[in-house]
């Protein structure tokens, strides 16, 4: 077999991708959040209170995107903003009571069905994708930077 070309294997990652993210879309929706939403909220579960800036990187949003979010998200009495102690011109964002009683459960369901989703790579495959996808993430971020 022929060593695929690069424009096959970023092809296939995209399709694979696009179809794990309507599944993920989906599985979301069901908590009447879209993906944007929920990633908020599990970046706020897992790292706390965090700059709306930090948010963005982690989640991959612009910034006027991660303000309409939060907003969105404040709106609904799921986060808050608050001012940082240790500089006043930093606006934190947290989860509420009632976005913690949301996220928790929430998330815990849509790990497992991600789980699913990989169902049919054994545990060696897994982490190997996982090494395989980390090395071109690196090396694209890479040559952004130099370019």
């Amino acid at each position: 077999m022929r060593t695929p070309r690069g424009v096959t294997l970023w092809l296939a990652l995209w399709r694979v991708a696009h179809d794990l993210e309507r599944v993920a879309r989906a599985d979301v929706a069901a908590l009447g959040l879209c993906l944007s939403d929920f990633a908020v909220l599990e970046a706020l579960l897992h790292r706390g209170p965090q700059p709306v800036s930090a948010i963005a990187e982690t989640v991959m949003l612009t910034s006027g995107s991660m303000s309409t979010a939060v907003d969105r998200l404040e709106g609904r009495g799921l986060v808050r903003r608050a001012q940082d102690s240790r500089d006043a011109r930093v606006r934190l964002v947290d989860l509420t009571p009632e976005g913690r009683a949301l996220i928790e459960p929430a998330y815990q369901a849509h790990a497992a069905t991600m789980d699913a989703s990989f169902a049919a790579l054994g545990e060696a495959e897994r982490a190997e994708l996982l090494k395989t996808l980390l090395a071109l993430r690196c090396d694209a971020r890479q040559k952004q930077v130099s370019r």
